[in-house]
């Protein structure tokens, strides 16, 4: 499927994209073959082709879920101004 330099100029101009005379044809031309390349794939039959989310068959490897980290929460409150069973106070600001 081509695409004509007036179609791109017409794309620029609706995208406000600023074009020189010169890229337009480069533009033309790359738009084509993008065109031609969604088409050759939109033929490929897929009948029964079921969808995938990786193209890998294989498992997630899980790691065991323990705590690897202390509980800095009374060090990081500490600089707070205002805290109050382990939550922070702040002030109202919508009314």
């Amino acid at each position: 499927m081509a695409i004509s330099e007036a179609e791109v100029r017409k794309v620029a101009h609706l995208a406000r994209l600023a074009m020189t005379e010169d890229s337009v044809e480069a533009y033309t031309r790359n738009l084509s073959n993008i065109l031609d390349l969604v088409a050759q794939m939109e033929a490929v039959d897929t009948d029964g082709v079921v969808p995938m989310a990786h193209p890998l068959d294989m498992t997630q490897r899980l790691r065991e879920d323990v705590v690897t980290e202390t509980n800095h929460r009374e060090a990081y409150q500490a600089v707070a101004p205002e805290t109050e069973d382990g939550l922070y106070l702040v002030p109202k600001v919508i009314e």
